[in-house]
């Protein structure tokens, strides 16, 4: 007898050993909210206020530091907490991503009003809510419904359009590690402009799109001017670089006449350090979009309300009448052409280089008053001590469709400081008429072994669905190939999905729809974050050629619902440096969600946060446990609504991380 209890004896231990052992082979490190808690303090229109106050701020990722050669956390060789990650904080609908050099990549440029906001859910998106987004995302969250005009909403288009009479309040902050950044646009040395009025503090919104080395960099808005009564800005955007906190502005590198130079805007979404210092990609205007003799550029501004007309033809003379840019209200609706852009930043802030990345197209093409030359540059890496920076170009097609976006690599003939060849990305060209395949394509991330990552927009809908699909693309064999249901199941037919980076151990990060139940209806799916091992060598214990989604790599059920995991649904990977750190966005509910499963409920309002996911050291695949669907539950359970979450995860498939 005391031989056998000391057996179950012996076997209790190891039981309740067992128990407290670990799973999965990520663990969740939350970024700090304090720049969204700032944010969330700052004054904000009487009118919406009190939805400010209780309605939570939305946080972003964009990136992460690389880490140091050699360093890898699967292994223990790293330092995780040396990886700072970039972001932002909204209040509310963005209207006009600040990521997107035209928004939501429409080379026509009318998403610039309530219908435009709604044809373009309606002819791209395809879901059957599009009535509400639209309404949403152009007289912001929780806006008045019973008297949307001027019961004004968080965030919105029409928040950014009534400026001129109405002021504005900072709607997007950028973050470093979770702290709220200053950006050159915030400092009134920053505008030479003449006559422009007195800078309006906390009026700027802002992105950070990366961190190298003591840089970071992003895209802000301007600040907002009191001239004599009205509130202009000084240009939409403008690209951004920070040496140890210091802020120096990227400036318009293309010669042009005054109105380009001044209103013209610039975007930084990715760069890469060089024995020169940082090499920032982007885009930059180098012409407008409207012109004497087209009246299809002309905005909508019939839901502004506040009191003014909008005169079409004082419109078209911004460009000719630069004296008056700042004192008329009609030239804050400017628009331009945009084309893939660089600029060379030393570690003093100063820009030794720059120019455009070659673009042969006009502005407007004449004969097609829609649409306009687009290119960006929004990655780049260091491919064989060589920079190669991906996007997407303008290709006339010679077609009804005239322009369009497609995906392209860009490389300096010689130096830095050279000119630089633009090459479409084969195996996804853009067909035209009748039988077009794509609405655009873009490249979001490349690595050093020269392999790009990206997204091919579809133009016709699958069974009610119009999928972004993703690629990728490997330069050494010249093929393109589809993440689609060839390479997992995970990536299902007709899902929409984001490739939004790639490291240079070939390990893909980015979003996917989750489900399919309601791929009929024309609703909007849930999307959950997945992690791809494109190469032929595992990541620890991440087998060469899967695909998992980062809630599975995350589940720790021996926990249970009070486990650290169970408190976040990941929503988004938007980075990942070479150490296996990504960085990515989630749902959290605060005490957990009821159960471990995919769609398990929360029963208190889920927030928007920022995490970090480190390998756990010397994990094998054994600590990898898928997490079950609700249905296989024993019991189910009943929470709360999504909110925001579910009404501004529409939005969601047009915000993109830039590298």
């Amino acid at each position: 007898m005391p031989h056998k209890m000391l057996k179950l004896s012996t076997l209790a231990i190891l039981v309740a050993g067992a128990s407290q052992a670990s799973a999965a082979v990520y663990t969740i490190e939350p970024v700090s909210t304090a720049g969204a808690d700032q944010l969330a303090a700052q004054e904000y229109f009487p009118s919406a206020q009190a939805n400010a106050d209780s309605t939570p701020v939305s946080m972003f990722t964009t990136g992460i530091k690389p880490s140091a050669e050699g360093e890898n956390c699967f292994t223990g060789n790293c330092n995780a907490g040396s990886y700072d990650v970039a972001g932002t904080a909204r209040r509310g609908t963005q209207g006009a991503p600040l990521s997107d050099a035209v928004a939501f990549n429409q080379n026509r440029q009318f998403v610039n009003d309530l219908s435009g906001l709604y044809n373009y859910c309606r002819d791209d998106l395809g879901y059957n809510t599009c009535d509400v987004w639209a309404r949403s995302e152009y007289f912001g969250y929780g806006y008045n419904v019973d008297d949307e005009q001027s019961g004004q909403g968080l965030g919105g288009l029409q928040h950014i359009q009534q400026t001129w009479k109405n002021n504005y309040h900072s709607n997007a902050v950028a973050l470093d590690n979770g702290a709220a950044v200053t950006t050159k646009a915030d400092d009134v040395s920053a505008y030479p402009e003449q006559g422009i009025g007195t800078l309006q503090d906390k009026t700027t919104d802002a992105t950070l799109e990366g961190i190298a080395g003591n840089y970071s960099f992003g895209t802000s808005s301007s600040a907002v001017f009191n001239n004599n009564g009205v509130y202009p800005r000084a240009f939409a955007k403008r690209g951004f670089v920070n040496i140890d906190g210091t802020p120096a502005a990227l400036l318009n590198p293309v010669s042009g006449d005054a109105f380009v130079q001044n209103m013209g805007q610039t975007m930084a979404n990715g760069a890469v350090e060089t024995t020169g210092g940082l090499l920032v990609v982007g885009s930059s205007s180098f012409a407008q979009t409207f012109t004497q003799d087209v009246d299809s550029r002309d905005p909508n501004t019939d839901d502004i309300n506040i009191g003014l007309g909008f005169n079409k033809d004082t419109f078209k003379q911004c460009a000719t009448n630069p004296s008056n840019l700042y004192s008329t209200f009609e030239c804050q609706f400017s628009s331009f052409a945009n084309e893939a852009a660089f600029w060379l930043v030393d570690a003093s802030g100063n820009v030794v280089k720059s120019g455009a990345m070659g673009s042969n197209l006009a502005a407007v093409d004449k004969d097609h008053d829609d649409v306009s030359a687009q290119a960006s540059a929004n990655a780049v890496a260091m491919v064989n001590g060589s920079p190669v920076a991906v996007g997407y170009i303008s290709r006339d097609t010679n077609s009804s469709d005239s322009y369009v976006m497609e995906a392209a690599f860009f490389k300096p003939t010689t130096g830095i400081d050279s000119s630089w060849t633009q090459t479409a990305i084969p195996g996804i060209t853009i067909s035209t008429g009748d039988d077009r395949n794509y609405e655009y394509t873009m490249a979001n991330d490349v690595n050093a072994n020269f392999k790009v990552v990206g997204i091919a927009k579809s133009h016709k809908a699958d069974n009610r669905s119009y999928p972004q699909k993703m690629f990728i693309y490997d330069n050494a064999t010249g093929q393109t190939k589809f993440l689609d249901s060839s390479v997992s199941s995970i990536f299902f037919r007709g899902a929409n999905g984001d490739a939004e980076a790639i490291n240079d151990h070939d390990q893909v990060v980015g979003w996917i729809d989750s489900e399919t139940k309601n791929q009929i209806d024309g609703s909007e799916r849930r999307h959950r974050a997945f992690t791809y091992i494109a190469g032929s060598a595992a990541q620890g214990p991440l087998k060469a050629g899967s695909v998992w989604m980062l809630d599975d790599l995350t589940n720790d059920p021996e926990l249970g619902s009070a486990s650290v995991a169970n408190s976040y649904r990941i929503i988004s990977a938007t980075d990942v440096n070479n150490a296996g750190v990504i960085s990515a966005t989630a749902n959290y509910c605060a005490g957990g969600y009821q159960n471990l499963t995919k769609e398990a409920q929360c029963s208190v309002t889920e927030k928007q946060v920022a995490i970090k996911l480190v390998p756990k050291a010397n994990a094998t695949d054994k600590d990898i446990i898928v997490r079950k669907a609700e249905e296989d539950e024993p019991v189910k359970r009943s929470g709360g609504s999504l909110g925001i979450l579910a009404l501004t995860a529409l939005g969601f498939i047009g915000f993109r991380r830039r590298k």
